[in-house]
């Protein structure tokens, strides 16, 4: 096996049985014609692949563009920005007074007395009654009551 070469094959002839519609001319170039189905292939995926290519490089070229007027645009923004800080000191300073105010409001306020004896009588129930948390229902229940009250208190406060 294998010891024997293979044989050229003969070119195939194209032989019609019965007259074609097909100019004689138009048969033998057919039959003159070396390509092959390969060969044809291989040129059709190279003009797939030129052309996939070139898409993705006008592609590429479309997004470095739009980065490119994205950053010019954040750039000018900031300049005007910087611009505007620079002419406008009183919106600076009120700024400035905004904070000051919000800092003011951040400072915590100590509960009332009442407030933090019913949490007191809360907390020192649940410690004795660490298995049995649901005996210290009417200290839970002063204790909603005393903060009821101080949410009323600062209701009535911030609407007059």
């Amino acid at each position: 096996m294998g010891a024997n070469e293979s044989k050229p094959s003969p070119a195939h002839v194209f032989k019609a049985s019965g007259p074609s519609s097909v100019s004689q001319d138009l048969v033998d170039s057919l039959q003159s014609n070396h390509e092959t189905d390969a060969s044809r292939t291989r040129l059709v995926e190279a003009q797939i692949q030129a052309r996939v290519a070139a898409e993705l490089q006008k592609h590429l070229s479309q997004q470095s563009d739009a980065l490119r007027r994205a950053h010019e645009g954040i750039a000018s923004a900031e300049d005007k920005n910087a611009d505007d800080s620079k002419t406008t000191p009183a919106v600076n300073k009120q700024i400035e007074g905004l904070r000051r105010r919000l800092e003011e409001r951040k400072q915590v306020r100590p509960l009332p007395d009442s407030v933090d004896g019913a949490r007191g009588e809360l907390v020192r129930c649940l410690t004795e009654n660490d298995r049995r948390p649901l005996d210290c229902w009417a200290e839970v229940e002063k204790f909603k009551t005393e903060v009821k009250k101080l949410e009323q208190e600062w209701v009535n406060k911030v609407t007059s």
